[in-house]
């Protein structure tokens, strides 16, 4: 083989090692590119999910805030809602006290109140020697009415007459005036106790309306407000 057909050999076997060299280059090339690709996916998927789990967290606080922001709100409602009902129900029982402080100045009537709250207090402690107090305003009235009082009582219970020593030492406070508006008051009517004081009837005005009112409060505020029933005293 001369010169020539060696340099032929030469170039062609350059040639083929040249274009392996290619292919191979090709293939990694596209192997490589694959790859990052693949990579990048993972990558822009795994931003995604931290991303979505990021939002997902934010809306749950803002969610959870919310719902923090509307039960205070909510429950700030309901108590004002019940302090003006409270309000209203307040109201009434001034109200009412007031106007038993009017009855008191009509004489006949309040004797007649009187009368009665001695009676029902007789009855209620059945004792046959008994201490009674009233308001000084209120002694001459009461000693008006105390013998048939006293009578009445013995008729219906069918006892002797009890002996009803008013009480000239100490009186039941006088009603509420506005120089001393948070100072002990009282609107009207009777205490009757045992002579020993272990048994005590309050029977004053003020004590009757306090019953009454309580007794009487679940169905005031049922006409009161169960007309307009509102939604925020809801559960």
């Amino acid at each position: 083989m001369n010169d020539a057909d060696v340099g032929t050999k030469v170039q062609q076997m350059v040639r083929f090692i040249l274009q392996e060299a290619d292919e191979k280059a090709s293939e990694i090339t596209v192997a490589a590119e694959e790859e990052f690709n693949i990579e990048k996916l993972q990558l822009v998927e795994s931003e995604k999910r931290r991303v979505r789990q990021e939002y997902e967290r934010k809306e749950k606080q803002v969610d959870v805030r919310r719902k923090i922001e509307y039960s205070t709100e909510l429950n700030a409602a309901r108590i004002k809602l019940l302090q003006a009902q409270d309000d209203v129900v307040t109201g009434m029982r001034e109200n009412a006290g007031e106007a038993l402080v009017r009855v008191t100045k009509d004489a006949n009537t309040y004797k007649r109140i009187l009368k009665g709250l001695i009676v029902q207090s007789l009855l209620r402690l059945r004792e046959p020697a008994l201490v009674l107090r009233c308001r000084e305003a209120d002694r001459s009235l009461v000693e008006a009415v105390l013998e048939v009082a006293k009578k009445e009582y013995a008729e219906k219970a069918k006892v002797n007459l009890p002996k009803v020593i008013i009480d000239g030492k100490v009186y039941l406070p006088p009603q509420r005036n506005s120089r001393d508006a948070h100072g002990p008051f009282c609107s009207g009517g009777v205490v009757l106790a045992s002579q020993d004081g272990k048994i005590v009837c309050e029977n004053t005005l003020d004590a009757r309306l306090s019953v009454s009112f309580r007794q009487k409060l679940p169905e005031i505020r049922k006409k009161l407000f169960s007309k307009h029933p509102n939604k925020l005293l809801l559960p």
